[in-house]
């Protein structure tokens, strides 16, 4: 992910940084900076519980520098963070990107990109579960894959239905070699695994964004980054059938402009059953989208941009979710543009179906933020949390509190 930050010069920033406008009314709190023994570069999304602690993950960093599991919890006197476990980068997995989901006895899984067994150098990735028991954590290797028809390199967070089967993708490996979805099932103490699609890198997509799955009455929906009709990524649906297949189903292929390319983040389900999503390219300028998918009854659903980034300024080239508060507005994050080091933007509908972009935070590099990756959580108190790669005291990442 390194390859996708772009540097900016000094007399660049400050021409930025007078004509950026940003909303007054917002604050952003770094409550954690990590440094390179408890965790580096937080590419993570994050999960929270019903307690208010805070879980994710670093690419690097930890006791052997291959990652971390970590936790924040809040005390009276400020956030407490643990290091729940440490990668090796052998067989337990190493680079454990993009965080960790969590169950309903607060067991946490997860996918580390490398590490385990198989024909990839380096190893070609694993899903782990941390088990919690009363308190203490123990990892566990749940699938290694082989870099064959199971997929290699698995950089999506799990989705964790309420039977505890864990759903995934993978953007290299299978039977084609552009990525997998597959399905974990857990029974009498292991765990079956079974590739339930396999990307073809045609009209069905390939490589499976980082995106966790959306699960909704027992649908699962997605994206892939690539593919397509016309190569610039597709969202899909996967619905159970009878004999325990799965049905497939292309709900839009992207064109790349104006309509946006490189759907890299999660999706979000309104209670309309409209999805939203960001792409990293495409959108009127090139530099990403906000774009929103309406139903319909048959072939492809209609796809609308709802915001393209207009020159940087605003923010370009998001990878994140978007979340929404009690009023309707969308918030989400780029991973550049603003003052150089990304944002964080609002999404507020204006009435015919129009909708107006505010930049309410652009990270600054340290001690703020820098570089955010991934959306934010709305955790049940509704606090919104999120993290950077870079930024905090020490450049090595942070995670921060947003209040809109």
């Amino acid at each position: 992910m390194n390859a996708l930050i772009r540097f900016k010069s000094v007399a660049s920033l400050f021409v930025i940084a007078l004509s950026l406008v940003t909303a007054k009314a917002t604050t952003t709190d770094v409550i954690f900076s990590f440094n390179e023994d408890d965790g580096e570069y937080a590419d993570t999304d994050l999960e929270t519980d019903s307690a208010g602690n805070i879980y994710g993950t670093t690419v690097l960093g930890g006791d052997h520098g291959s990652g971390t599991v970590f936790q924040l919890s809040p005390t009276p006197s400020g956030w407490v963070q643990n290091v729940l476990y440490s990668f090796t980068g052998g067989a337990d997995g190493g680079e454990p990107y993009k965080g960790v989901s969590i169950d309903r006895q607060g067991n946490l899984y997860g996918t580390a990109v490398t590490g385990g067994s198989g024909s990839c150098e380096g190893g070609c990735g694993v899903v782990y579960k941390l088990t919690n028991s009363g308190g203490t954590w123990t990892q566990s290797v749940i699938h290694a894959f082989t870099g064959g028809d199971d997929g290699s390199g698995p950089g999506a967070r799990v989705t964790v239905d309420g039977s505890g089967n864990l759903y995934g993708m993978t953007p290299t490996g299978g039977a084609y070699g552009v990525g997998t979805i597959y399905k974990i099932h857990p029974h009498a103490g292991n765990w079956t695994f079974q590739v339930i699609h396999t990307f073809t890198g045609g009209a069905d997509g390939s490589s499976g964004s980082a995106g966790r799955m959306l699960l909704s009455r027992g649908v699962l929906y997605g994206a892939a980054t690539s593919g397509g009709l016309y190569g610039a990524g597709v969202v899909f649906e996967l619905t159970p059938i009878a004999g325990g297949g799965w049905d497939f189903v292309v709900l839009y292929s992207f064109h790349g402009q104006p309509d946006g390319s490189f759907p890299y983040g999660a999706l979000l389900r309104a209670p309309s059953g409209k999805l939203y999503g960001t792409t990293y390219y495409g959108g009127a300028n090139g530099i990403g989208a906000v774009y929103e998918l309406v139903p319909r009854t048959t072939g492809e659903w209609h796809e609308r941009v709802i915001y393209s980034f207009q020159n940087g300024n605003d923010g370009n080239s998001p990878i994140s979710n978007l979340v929404h508060d009690a009023t309707g507005n969308f918030y989400g994050t780029t991973s550049e543009g603003g003052l150089g080091s990304g944002t964080i933007f609002k999404l507020s509908p204006i009435g015919g179906g129009q909708w107006s972009e505010t930049v309410v935070h652009a990270f600054e590099g340290p001690p703020d933020g820098g570089f955010s990756y991934n959306g934010m959580v709305v955790d049940p108190f509704g606090n919104f949390y999120g993290a950077t790669v870079h930024g905090g005291n020490a450049d090595d990442g942070c995670v921060y509190q947003f209040t809109p």
